[in-house]
């Protein structure tokens, strides 16, 4: 049974002009959805305007206070009433909506924050004197002389007091202090060579500072890596890699962090285009492709990319709160960052995460002694002499040379990265000394990486098998299901999977991965279909493949338990040091743990 529509009375419906308050109430619903929105757009216009310092100061998550000082080129005082008129901008004519070199562009931020709060703006330009205007619930005051040396203040209290009901969706004043801070913190890394300072002032007084990132100097690569050590922290800075890829007038500038300094969720993943923080489906994808032959399934990159262009070549007038951009040509823009993110993989070669060093000599850490003995620098044979002499047990004395302090003889020198195999323990766990102090190695995890990179490139060289099938598998689908999987043909194909159009909306399997064996194509084509809905790319097929490859070289490689020569175990620490990636195993974990000498002498205290 059909419900009449309660919109609609018995006469016809009335088409009405809505008068600027409501327009400018509906269009705060998509630019500010809470606090945090209200924070980007006031730092975004801080940034507009050429700030070189920018002070935030937040109440009670930003709900009853938002104050955005900055030093930039201001506002003049017949300027500020124009300024929270809807659509009104500074920052483009409105003749190429593509060519947008600025944060904002639609007009559309202080008009919506004015509907909806109680907005204040005090500014000076150059030359001019200060003046500040005030707007309430969509209502805006008349221009007044104020005081002020430069730049701009904008207030914002009690967010959301015109639009009430909006008020109970929002979270606890710590999750939204949390989003604020979070905002200001993407920002920060986009401008490395602007101030940053956070302050939370609730309930009065001076508050105290949340976040602050003074301007960095140097190149770009220098600043920019050392606003990353504000933000993310030193251990990132420190286990990131320098990224700097060019391609077709798009360029690649950043920091990704080695396989081995993983995170459980993608909290570590920072993506810019333009300058400007996005979320985007494309580039979170092609950062998963370019890891994901070096992680598994449940840990994630870290990554901090800036993708620069014409402004021509994408297009950020996607949604209002301009967190999502459209490239003219999606794959050039995924095929430079997987491209880029494994050169620079690969270049770091054997190189593993500090921070595994970090934490096994935080579980070494002994117990507290009862009394500390402080020792001198390493004594020399003829001081040992006498003591060694008389500590000998009675059954025999016996006299110290070189060859009892150091009993093995060097069989291969120290000054290789990963130095020369002193020992094995357990079986299982190679012992090398290096020039600055000594590594622990894996054998079955290095092994295990170096059977599987030896085998994927020669799956590289001689291709992906293919079986056909007798009979091809013809799976239905809709129009746009079929249409995106033709897409990705191509792709498909270079893994042994062979599809083709079969007419209406159905394609045709005709061939699979030989080294998969007998699958089940249509539940295959159905879970590509979903991966490429979800994510924008299907890495199944490879996937699938690589696990093959990964169980083989697991299969292949040495095992746990087995004692290894002298000349074994130098030998796997060689071709370690030539094989990119074998710093982590096929899942991510490390495969070596180096330890520096100085490290070691302080757990016994020889510091």
């Amino acid at each position: 049974m059909a419900h009449p529509n309660r919109n609609i009375g018995e006469n016809r419906p009335v088409i009405r002009q809505l008068d600027d308050a409501a327009i400018n109430r509906i269009a705060a619903g998509e630019v500010v959805e809470r606090p945090a929105s209200a924070v980007k757009e006031l730092v975004e216009n801080a940034l507009d305007a050429g700030a070189t310092r920018i002070d935030i100061a937040i109440a009670d998550g930003g709900k009853t206070l938002i104050r955005v000082t900055d030093d930039g080129c201001g506002i003049a005082a017949h300027d500020l009433p124009l300024a929270l008129s809807r659509h009104a901008t500074s920052k483009i004519d409105g003749t190429d909506l593509l060519n947008i070199n600025t944060f904002g562009f639609r007009g559309e931020a202080l008009p919506s924050l004015g509907a909806v709060g109680r907005l204040t703006i005090t500014s000076r330009a150059p030359g001019q004197d200060a003046a500040t205007i005030t707007v309430q619930g969509g209502h805006p005051g008349t221009t007044k002389p104020a005081a002020l040396g430069a730049g701009t203040i904008v207030e914002l209290r009690d967010l959301f007091f015109a639009t009430p009901a909006r008020l109970k969706f929002m979270r606890t004043d710590r999750a939204e202090a949390q989003a604020i801070t979070d905002v200001v913190k993407r920002l920060a890394m986009a401008e490395p060579f602007v101030s940053f300072a956070l302050q939370d002032v609730s309930g009065g007084g001076a508050g105290r500072t949340v976040f602050r990132a003074d301007a960095q100097t140097g190149d770009l690569f220098d600043a920019l890596h050392g606003r990353l050590s504000t933000v993310i922290g030193r251990e990132f800075s420190d286990n990131a890699l320098q990224i700097d890829a060019q391609r077709d007038g798009l360029h690649l500038t950043g920091y990704a962090a080695l396989p081995t300094y993983s995170r459980g969720s993608a909290v570590a993943q920072y993506l810019f285009v333009n300058g400007r923080p996005v979320r985007d489906k494309l580039l979170i994808g092609a950062l998963r492709a370019a890891y994901f032959d070096f992680l598994s399934r449940d840990r994630h990159p870290a990554a901090a990319l800036f993708l620069d262009c014409d402004p021509h070549l994408v297009d950020v007038n996607v949604h209002p709160a301009k967190s999502e951009v459209r490239f003219r040509d999606p794959g050039l823009a995924r095929g430079l960052i997987v491209s880029a993110l494994r050169h620079a993989l690969a270049d770091a070669g054997h190189r593993a995460s500090s921070t595994v060093s970090q934490a096994t000599l935080g579980a070494m850490t002994p117990e507290p002694a009862g009394t500390r003995v402080y020792q001198m620098d390493r004594p020399s044979v003829g001081v040992l002499q006498p003591a060694f002499h008389e500590a000998a047990p009675v059954y025999g004395r016996v006299e110290v040379t070189e060859e009892h302090i150091r009993p093995e003889a060097e069989e291969a020198p120290t000054d290789y990265p990963l130095g020369a195999a002193r020992a094995q323990v357990h079986e299982n766990y190679i012992i090398a000394q290096t020039a600055t102090g000594m590594v622990i190695v894996d054998q079955h995890a290095a092994h295990e990486r170096l059977v599987y990179e030896r085998l994927k490139r020669q799956m590289a060289d001689n291709g992906v098998a293919a079986q056909a099938l007798l009979i091809p598998e013809i799976v239905a689908l809709s129009s746009g299901d079929c249409a995106r999987l033709l897409e990705v043909a191509d792709s498909l194909q270079k893994f042994g999977l062979t599809i083709e159009p079969f007419g209406g909306d159905a394609i045709a399997v005709r061939e699979t991965p030989a080294i998969l064996g007998e699958i089940n194509a249509r539940a295959m084509i159905l879970d590509i279909l979903d991966e490429l809905s979800d994510q924008g790319d299907s890495l199944m097929v490879q996937a699938r493949i690589e696990a093959i490859l990964s169980r083989i070289a697991c299969h292949g490689s040495i095992r746990s338990g087995r004692r290894m020569r002298g000349e074994e175990m130098n030998a796997l620490l060689r071709e370690m040091e030539a094989t990119p990636h074998s710093g982590q195993c096929n899942h991510g974990r490390p495969t070596y743990v180096e330890l520096k000498l100085s490290d070691i002498e302080r757990l016994f205290g020889r510091t």
